[in-house]
């Protein structure tokens, strides 16, 4: 079976989130099922750097605008089809925000063309092949399964998966033109929203099914809490719907082979942890005692809850732990947790960034990591904290709920529990479940097993891959 994926990033070529490490993985992890994916994305200026022999596959002399060629080329396991459209993605800054972080202007037209060249290959535009299959992701590429209604093009079932529906690609209904869509396309059972156009809502409305990255989130997106406006357009399209959990490469996070581990480890030799734990200390600029360690790799923002990570930590000092935390975002929450830095020099420390190596260090050392978001459709670093170890401590809501199971009284004679979860998600809850961490801490072979059993959990991508195999599957043609 082949199939067209579209995404506007992709892990290791260009990364700002988790939709970058499922564009990246997922494709590998289908081989085995018999599904050959191809992934067209945009020639970005660090993509352009690192490809090699690209072989030229597709010309458009007027993308919506702009001219643009496809490219072929084979990355670290991946086949990747290049839309390289300089007038579009040749910029300084970075896929979406500008260098002064703010959002480039023409953005819609910049993934509406991704969009566009994703449907004419799907048409069969691409000499030598086409796709069984197009699976698109969030706004930017929702567009597609849009331009695939619209356009004389024969019928190819389409999967869009929702990453996190916060974002949806909504703009003023004057780019209609821009489009080149037929104005009939403007209609409530296509891109019109309040209005205005909604690159998301359209894909939800023409999409053949939808998939959400986790079966909680699928539920809760249901509801005005989650749904945040479209919760309406969900319910429509139910019958179609499909939660199914993100998986990581586990090539990639190994504890055991990771090269930016300083000591490497397994479920059988956890003391070896004890080399990259102070390692993280000497980083962050923490004591080198028998405190925990907790870890935030996180982006510093009010979905994530880092204000009650901000709000909190002088209470979590109290209490005995130790905070180090990755990340960037909101200027304001940057500098609350500076602040509690500076006050706690030796129990908090903060590094203000993106470091990749570092976020594996630290899953490989710290005790356990903080995920107090309000929503998280699946995340991503609960899994990568299962896999090494390092107890995920996290608000019971989407993914994070289907993936830790909670060291309750039950889970924990049982032993089958690998982490901590609270609700609701307050500074209180937080606090709360900081302590049952704590508590647990302190008697090693409780925490020992929580470790272990959490390295025993499946958080791959084998099973998902074969629930989206079997998804494309139902939704092929017959004979495919």
């Amino acid at each position: 079976m082949k199939v067209l994926s579209v995404s506007s990033e992709v892990f290791p070529l260009i990364k700002t989130g988790g939709l970058a490490d499922v564009a990246g993985a997922l494709p590998i992890a289908l081989k085995r099922f018999g599904v050959e994916t191809k992934t067209l994305m945009p020639g970005y200026p660090a993509v352009m750097k690192v490809i090699r022999d690209p072989v030229v596959r597709l010309r458009f002399d007027d993308l919506l605008g702009e001219p643009a060629t496809v490219l072929e080329v084979h990355h670290e396991g991946l086949d990747i089809l290049v839309l390289d459209a300089p007038g579009y993605y040749d910029r300084p800054g970075g896929p979406y925000l500008d260098q002064t972080g703010k959002d480039y202007p023409d953005n819609w037209r910049r993934f509406a063309a991704l969009s566009l060249a994703g449907a004419e290959i799907a048409a069969g535009l691409m000499p030598g092949w086409r796709p069984d299959i197009v699976h698109t992701h969030d706004w930017q590429a929702a567009m597609t399964s849009v331009y695939m209604r619209y356009y004389p093009t024969p019928e190819v079932p389409s999967v869009l998966t929702v990453h996190n529906i916060a974002f949806q690609g909504q703009f003023g209904a004057e780019i209609l033109p821009g489009l080149r869509l037929p104005p009939h396309a403007y209609s409530t059972e296509s891109i019109e929203y309040y209005n205005n156009i909604g690159f998301l809502k359209g894909g939800l409305k023409t999409a053949h099914a939808v998939t959400t990255v986790s079966p909680s989130y699928a539920q809760e997106i249901l509801e005005a809490e989650f749904g945040m406006g479209l919760e309406g357009v969900i319910a429509s399209r139910i019958d179609s719907l499909h939660g199914i959990v993100n998986g990581i490469d586990a090539d990639i996070w190994n504890p055991a082979t990771d090269p930016v581990v300083h000591t490497h480890y397994t479920a059988t030799s956890l003391k070896n942890r004890a080399e990259n734990r102070a390692s993280i200390a000497d980083f962050f600029g923490l004591h080198h005692d028998s405190a925990p360690i907790l870890c935030i790799i996180s982006r510093l923002t009010w979905q994530k809850g880092m204000d009650l990570i901000a709000a909190s930590a002088d209470e979590i000092v109290e209490m005995g732990a130790k905070l180090a935390i990755l990340g960037s975002g909101d200027a304001a929450l940057e500098g609350s947790l500076l602040a509690a830095a500076a006050r706690h020099p030796g129990r908090i420390g903060v590094s203000i960034g993106y470091n990749e190596p570092m976020s594996h260090l630290m899953q490989a050392g710290c005790d356990a990591i903080v995920i107090p978001s309000r929503f998280e459709p699946c995340g991503l670093t609960q899994l990568y904290g299962l896999r090494y170890g390092c107890i995920p401590i996290v608000a019971r809501t989407g993914g994070l709920n289907d993936t830790v199971i909670d060291a309750n009284h039950a889970a924990l004679a049982a032993k089958v529990a690998t982490g901590i979860q609270f609700s609701p998600v307050t500074k209180s809850g937080l606090l709360h479940a900081i302590r049952r961490a704590l508590h647990l801490y302190t008697d090693q072979k409780v925490w020992t097993q929580l470790q272990k059993q959490g390295m025993k959990s499946d958080v791959s991508w084998e099973k998902s891959a074969e629930r989206y195999a079997a998804l494309y599957s139902s939704l092929a043609p017959k004979g495919k």
